[in-house]
């Protein structure tokens, strides 16, 4: 049967539209790189790019650099390239500061735009940590109080109390996606503002944030956006609330005169305000240069070949690992599945080792999870057959 499940994905990397970019990417011949919902690949004209960078923009040009080479509108530029993306128009997205900081931003302009009376942000019960420890002090800086519930829960959780809710459009342990649409909208029919955080999504599937009318959304771009360690993370403003946006981070950035240096602060106009301090440029401008290799590509073309890859592996796991070894804890359901494959298992932590060692990398989620990153722009489906005999031989 291994024979058959090598011929169907030699077949179906044959018919990939999407396989030639494999070749943009730094990856080793055979290597099976299954974390890129971690840290993606590096791009490879990245480093020629950088070297650019730092040789003449920052070695001979110096300050100069800010207006000459553009380093002053990088967030508002590099912001409109993620755009299409997430479904967003241009002017609706601003690079800088890291996920966590933008979560903050996010939340408490949400909060303000509330009335008084709503008293109540939910979050999502199993959000990633960071998103639950940033609400609990936007709940306590504005003087409201934090409810957790999971994401299927919140429109009945809705209530004249709520101000804002903080929701991941993907769980990072499970690849469960969730209804952007649908809890969207339960939210605004209940007056309440939506918060999403698309680190688990934006690169990976649509997202729509414009069309469903999210009122805020936040995301790091080193995960299916191959920005780099550490690369920044970005805000999303929607067009209508821009305008009474009201940073609790108000930097000089974000200034309607940044260089006046007026002692008071007037926030500038349009997605600018979803600034702070001076740009982090190095990593910036690899972001940027990493965003070439979506030339060309339609984020629905990456979608239906993440769905195909994930079905496809979870097959091969069905077909090599013993019966009853692991489980999928990632929905079966395309609508309901992000980009990964979620096994569990009593030993996972030495066999993700294990499989690390057999040259196939995918990550370990405390306790039991092993965590499959399936990024369409490098993972092919002699990937995913190669992922499940390596699991196949670790689990026996």
């Amino acid at each position: 049967m291994s024979e058959s499940l090598a011929a169907k994905a030699a077949a179906l990397d044959a018919a990939d539209e999407l396989a030639k970019h494999r070749e943009l990417f730094a990856l080793e011949d055979g290597a099976v790189y299954l974390d890129g919902n971690s840290l993606g690949a590096l791009p490879r004209h990245v480093p020629a790019r950088m070297q650019e960078v730092i040789a003449h923009e920052w070695g001979e040009l110096r300050i100069r650099s800010w207006d000459e080479s553009g380093w002053w509108t990088a967030p508002e530029r590099i912001g409109d390239r993620i755009a299409p993306l997430v479904g967003a128009e241009p002017g609706r997205i601003v690079v800088g500061d890291s996920t966590s900081v933008n979560v903050f931003k996010a939340l408490v302009a949400a909060v303000r735009l509330a009335p008084s009376d709503r008293d109540e942000i939910l979050v999502d019960e199993s959000t990633f940590p960071t998103d639950g420890y940033v609400a609990a002090s936007a709940a306590r800086m504005t003087g409201r109080t934090v409810r957790a519930v999971s994401p299927a829960e919140v429109p009945s959780a809705l209530s004249p109390r709520t101000a804002a809710i903080l929701m991941n459009h993907v769980d990072y342990r499970t690849g469960r996606l969730h209804d952007l649409p649908g809890i969207t909208a339960a939210t605004h029919e209940a007056g309440a503002l939506a918060v999403w955080d698309l680190c688990h999504s934006a690169g990976a599937l649509p997202v729509g944030l414009d069309a469903h009318g999210v009122d805020f959304a936040v995301g790091c771009t080193y995960k299916y956006l191959n920005g780099g360690p550490g690369s920044p993370a970005y805000i999303y403003i929607r067009g209508d609330h821009q305008p009474r946006f009201d940073s609790p981070l108000p930097g000089w950035n974000s200034h309607e005169d940044p260089f006046g240096m007026r002692p008071e602060y007037v926030p500038g106009e349009g997605a600018v305000r979803g600034r702070v301090g001076t740009p982090d440029i190095l990593s910036m401008l690899a972001l940027e240069s990493a965003l070439d290799v979506w030339t060309g590509v339609s984020i629905e073309s990456v979608r239906a070949k993440s769905l195909a890859l994930t079905d496809f592996f979870l097959e091969c796991v069905s077909e090599y690992v013993p019966a009853g070894r692991v489980s999928s804890v990632t929905p079966s359901a395309h609508a309901e599945r992000g980009s990964q494959v979620a096994l569990r298992c009593d030993d996972a932590g030495s066999v993700m080792t294990e499989l690390i060692a057999a040259g196939v990398v995918g990550d370990f989620r405390r306790p039991d999870v092993l965590r499959f990153g399936f990024t369409p722009l490098y993972v092919g489906f002699a990937d995913a057959e190669r992922a499940a005999r390596a699991l196949s031989t670790a689990l026996n």
